[in-house]
């Protein structure tokens, strides 16, 4: 008889692979291929991200890791910007590339005026002027000498859907800002792509977010047709609590449902809510769709889940919960709070931790 695992469980495995039950002593390029790259829209998303996860971290060692290009940023699964190894992009992107493939076919915006263009041709332009870094905007101008009677705007789109390009710093690093400028990851890394096999990609997915069901790994991914690749590996196999079958690696960590799980702040967009398909095992849908509807993006775990979101201001960090804290709760999210604090507003009062009443 096939067991079945609660959502609970569910919950509690995933924290322990994200690193969210127990802080790892992990350096940063390991931790990130462990993770399979992390969340990026926000520049400095994935500088909390791993904060929240590991047990030292210097934010030093990941600008570093980015200006060595060891590590980039790069539009990955699900089209979204992603911090991963540059190892990790080499081979992600060619298997990524049918999203982005079906983007250009559909995206409402730019489909239009890029129907009839020769891609092979637009892909060999943008190659050539890429080759050294520009942004957006210069590539499109670029882009429209050569096609005038096309919007530039949308050239550049098709260059970004058609290639892969990576986001080169000072965009990304530490304590600083700058607007997206954009190279090939070949010409940035001197590496050519070699695309991972899709069997490889569901084991490296339920290493960092299982046990999950093949619609899981399609809404991670944002690819299709995977089912009989997660049939054809040798995985356990159980149920959740709606009867739908469940896949994992045999010896991957599933600890006790009751195992404590600490107060942790999470990263804007962080990955470990948005790589299933059902969520629930981190977030009442309720609570994610008053996130959606509120625009909120940064998420507090209280118990392992989602409990509430936090926001920072003229160095002050404000949580608002979902629902009433007890004392030992709010204890804790003041104490993580602190931390956090001292992170991205050093010399900030580590008291100026608010705690409101239920949203």
């Amino acid at each position: 008889m096939t067991a079945t695992l609660t959502w609970r469980a569910l919950g509690r495995a995933t924290l322990a692979r994200q690193h969210l039950l127990e802080r790892a002593p992990l350096g940063v390029a390991e931790a990130v291929e462990h993770l399979v790259g992390m969340q990026g829209q926000a520049p400095h998303a994935p500088y909390l991200g791993l904060w929240s996860r590991l047990s030292t971290f210097d934010p030093e060692e990941l600008s570093g890791l980015l200006r060595d290009r060891q590590v980039v940023r790069i539009a990955l699964m699900r089209g979204t910007v992603h911090l991963v190894t540059a190892r990790d992009a080499r081979g992600l992107r060619p298997l990524t590339q049918p999203i982005y493939d079906r983007d250009l076919r559909t995206n409402t915006m730019h489909a239009a005026p890029l129907a009839g263009l020769d891609l092979a041709a637009l892909a060999a332009a943008g190659r050539e002027l890429l080759s050294q870094p520009r942004s957006g905007t210069e590539l499109g101008a670029l882009l429209r000498e050569r096609w005038p009677e096309r919007e530039a705007a949308s050239l550049a789109y098709g260059v970004r859907g058609l290639l892969p390009l990576v986001q080169v710093p000072p965009r990304g690093l530490w304590g600083r800002s700058g607007q997206p400028v954009l190279t090939t990851l070949e010409a940035w890394t001197g590496e050519p792509m070699s695309a991972m096999d899709p069997a490889a990609l569901v084991t490296r997915y339920l290493g960092a977010f299982g046990p999950a069901t093949v619609q899981d790994v399609q809404t991670w991914s944002g690819l299709t047709g995977l089912r009989e690749v997660v049939h054809g590996l040798p995985l356990a196999r159980f149920r959740d609590e709606a009867g739908r079958d469940v896949f994992d690696l045999p010896d991957a960590p599933r600890p006790d449902p009751d195992t404590p799980a600490p107060v942790r702040l999470l990263a804007d967009f962080d990955n470990v809510l948005f790589s299933h398909a059902d969520r629930t095992r981190v977030i009442a849908d309720a609570h994610r769709e008053h996130m959606i509807r509120h625009r909120l993006v940064r998420a507090v775990l209280v118990d392992g889940v989602v409990a509430g979101t936090w926001t920072i201001a003229k160095r002050r960090l404000t949580v608002q919960p979902f629902g009433r804290v007890t004392k030992r709760d709010r204890s804790a999210i003041e104490k993580e709070g602190a931390r956090l604090l001292a992170l991205v507003a050093p010399g900030a009062d580590p008291s100026d931790v608010a705690v409101g009443s239920a949203a």
